[in-house]
């Protein structure tokens, strides 16, 4: 079980050094959980579709190369939207047949890259097909090449991940007037135009919402496919999307659930005369990641006990500055890295960064916390520790990876090693002192 395995690590964390005074924050990976969430997402789709479906872990998810390598490893491909993305997937050893490259805002540069190395392309707009057929028409490419649309059926709770609203900027609108036809036109005047992208939202996204979305899409595919009276497009990217229960350990909703409520809702997405690509990218790692900080201190203010700890804005960004829609469950342990015991008291767990805000949570209710003590922020594998936000200069954290035998011993492996200060002083110009006041 998750939560069993995290226990062990926490205090591994502790007995072997990695989380200690001197290093007072450290974020952790499950190795078992990932693989597992893995399979999960091949088995369900296999459960309802013998056709060809390449899964694209979103990169900018958990923008680290031995993961991306893990998941490779798994059977999935990646879903990239930068030159650096790109970059890692390829030190990871991805194969382009297995990357996909989405952005609105790909450079000439970036299109021919991609088109020399045969990745598969989703433009995002008319503009951008039209910078294609340029680049298609002086070299020939093997890349996949398709077309973001923006099924405009609206938004979930977190605006900000809502991308098929009215007015998002991804893709090409469909109900806007005259959007529709125009979009139609540009694949009949364009046999090598094969895929259909479309992408609803991720958190605050409800799975019905996502499933009118992707209908949206596949009725698209069966109107062009009719009017060039042939299957022109042979390729449905689905994205990804699944939201991600931050409140329990419990991984709900499933894979397995989207992938019959797509069953149901489009069987004719799964009848084998489409091939699929998904893009799913927080739901595969925000359970299997743990960040742990040491309690530095406690006091009260105002009647209310306050820990401050070494985790705050610079890893958990989203949580301290929208706390409403990106809430993050604390769990208490002692110095040796024990579950903690005691009356639930409520407090508010701090960050270092030097503002008021900078607070992981507010009136929490648990185990009073003591100087020394460990604090556990769960579900933070994704969008979390592996997105530093270098607030008052504050290093980036070791992450590692462990695994727990049999017995329960727990391994580590690191996946990226704590920066240094010397690192942080050569990323603010050190070596340029006086490039001002010469």
């Amino acid at each position: 079980m998750a939560s069993s395995r995290r226990d062990l690590a926490v205090r591994a964390t502790v007995d072997q050094g990695l989380l200690s005074p001197a290093e007072p924050v450290v974020a952790l990976l499950d190795t078992a959980g990932i693989r597992a969430s893995a399979t999960a997402l091949t088995s369900a789709f296999a459960a309802v579709t013998d056709a060809h479906v390449l899964h694209a872990f979103a990169v900018k998810a958990t923008p680290l190369v031995p993961v991306l390598r893990l998941l490779h490893e798994a059977g999935l491909g990646v879903e990239v939207a930068s030159p650096g993305e790109l970059a890692l997937a390829r030190a990871a050893g991805v194969p382009p047949a297995h990357t996909v490259l989405d952005s609105p805002a790909k450079t000439p540069a970036e299109l021919r890259q991609a088109l020399a190395l045969g990745i598969a392309v989703n433009a995002d707009n008319l503009q951008e097909l039209a910078r294609l057929d340029a680049l298609v028409a002086s070299a020939p490419t093997s890349s996949p090449l398709g077309l973001r649309v923006n099924p405009q059926v609206g938004a979930g709770s977190i605006s900000a991940l809502s991308t098929a609203t009215a007015t998002s900027k991804f893709g090409v609108t469909l109900r806007d007037e005259g959007a529709r036809k125009a979009v139609v036109a540009a694949y009949l005047e364009r046999p090598w135009l094969t895929r259909l992208h479309t992408h609803t939202g991720s958190q605050g996204i409800p799975l019905s919402l996502m499933a009118e979305g992707v209908g949206e899409a596949y009725a698209l595919a069966e109107e062009i496919n009719r009017t060039a009276r042939r299957q022109q497009i042979d390729t449905l990217d689905i994205g990804g999307g699944l939201p991600v229960n931050f409140t329990s350990d419990e991984e709900t909703p499933t894979y397995a659930e989207y992938a019959r409520l797509l069953a149901d809702t489009v069987p004719g997405l799964f009848d084998g005369r489409y091939r699929l690509v998904t893009e799913f990218g927080r739901s595969l790692l925000a359970k299997h990641g743990t960040i742990l900080a040491r309690v530095e201190y406690t006091k009260t203010s105002g009647g209310r006990p306050i820990a401050v700890t070494h985790a705050g804005v610079q890893l958990a960004t989203r949580t301290v500055y929208a706390p409403e829609s990106w809430p993050l469950r604390i769990l208490a342990y002692d110095s040796e890295g024990r579950p903690r015991t005691g009356d639930a008291t409520v407090q508010d767990v701090a960050g270092p960064a030097c503002f008021a805000g900078d607070l992981l949570a507010r009136g929490h209710a648990l185990p009073l916390l003591h100087p020394g003590d460990v604090v556990a922020v769960p579900d933070t594998g994704a969008y979390y520790f592996a997105h530093h936000y270098a607030y008052n200069s504050l290093p980036r954290p070791a992450i590692h990876g462990f695994t727990v035998d049999g017995d329960g011993a727990v391994t580590f492996t690191t996946v990226r090693k704590a920066q240094t200060l010397d690192e942080i002083v050569a990323e603010a110009g050190g070596a340029r002192a006086d490039a001002l006041v010469r």
